[in-house]
């Protein structure tokens, strides 16, 4: 049964200062709730408090993560893993051990601030059809970060975030699914949201949970993919996807990922093939992942160029190791 209201699950590895400064800011948010409950907080208006947990799933940190957020925030519920779960397996152990009734996954490199908590929790549980909402996602900067998404089609995948996308930036496919079309200053349904700050309701989780997963978010990617897998779903049985633009998040994007480039690579692309195989079919998929790995072949030619040309040449060894791992996983997902 529900304990409270809210739980904010935050999946953490290698980043301990910007997960620090993330948990300042639900601090910053919300109070102690007293005596007797240590691991509850009160957030919102003085007449419209409600409770909330925070739960940190750390994936192995060698940082000193978990020592840090024991010693300096106790009213976190720290979840020590032994192994790196990835953010679909730490996101759905830290979801089982949750009991809001609406959940607020978060990611480590962001900041909260106190209205714009209230005003994504207000929202979302007003609105009985809405399953999830998203804030305004900005850089450290304060430049908008854009995170509302159309679904991607079935050449979208070799248009963005590809030689082909950065060679026609404007290209009809990438902009579709960017929502370039739309303004970005009122609230409005999209099909899904980045990942980095997605509040949702419990019952439309539980609705669309695999039965065999502890939580909603498919395994079968270790990262990537996992929100506009888990928003098809939701999509697909009625729920409605809010992002709301007077609600924001400073992102400071990538921290974790950025850490290893080569794995970062395999997983980012690893994890389009098999959303475009579970959507458009396993042959689609395939051709798509054919022509991602004749990009890295080309990009690791290139890189080689350079390093006889005698550019930078720590940089390129680094990225000519990174591109060989990449075509030796051959970007097949596990579960294929």
């Amino acid at each position: 049964m529900p304990t409270c209201d809210l739980s904010i699950i935050i999946v953490s590895w290698n980043v301990r200062e910007l997960l620090n400064a993330c948990l300042q800011s639900i601090e910053r948010a919300s109070q102690p709730l007293g005596a007797g409950e240590p691991h509850l907080r009160l957030f919102g208006p003085q007449d419209q408090t409600s409770m909330l947990e925070t739960i940190v799933v750390d994936n192995a940190s060698s940082d000193g993560t978990a020592e840090q957020v024991a010693a300096r925030f106790p009213w976190v519920r720290l979840v020590d893993s032994q192994e790196n779960l990835g953010f679909t397996r730490g996101n759905n152990r830290g979801y089982a051990k949750s009991g809001g009734k609406f959940i607020y996954f978060l990611n480590p490199d962001t900041e909260v601030d106190e209205d714009g908590l209230w005003r994504l929790y207000s929202l979302l549980r007003a609105s009985e059809d809405v399953a999830m909402v998203g804030p305004r996602l900005q850089y450290g900067d304060g430049e908008l970060q854009p995170s509302a998404r159309r679904f991607p089609t079935r050449l979208t995948g070799f248009f963005e975030s590809t030689w082909l996308g950065r060679a026609w930036p404007g290209n009809p496919w990438a902009s579709r699914m960017h929502m370039a079309d739309w303004q970005v200053d009122f609230v409005h349904d999209v099909d899904w949201l980045v990942g980095a700050a997605m509040m949702c309701r419990r019952a439309a989780l539980e609705a669309v949970r695999m039965p065999e997963m502890d939580g909603p978010f498919d395994e079968g990617y270790f990262m990537y993919s996992e929100e506009v897998d888990l928003c098809r779903r939701l999509k697909g049985a009625g729920w409605r996807i809010l992002y709301v633009t007077d609600a924001r998040v400073i992102h400071h994007e990538g921290r974790s990922s950025e850490q290893v480039a080569a794995v970062r690579h395999i997983y980012f692309n690893t994890s389009k093939v098999r959303y475009y195989g579970k959507v458009f079919g396993r042959r689609w998929a395939n051709l798509l992942r054919r022509y991602l790995l004749l990009e890295f072949r080309q990009q690791l030619w290139l890189e080689r160029a350079k390093l006889l040309l005698g550019s930078r040449r720590d940089l390129r060894r680094q990225r000519i190791a990174a591109y060989k791992e990449v075509l030796a996983s051959r970007l097949i997902p596990l579960d294929w």
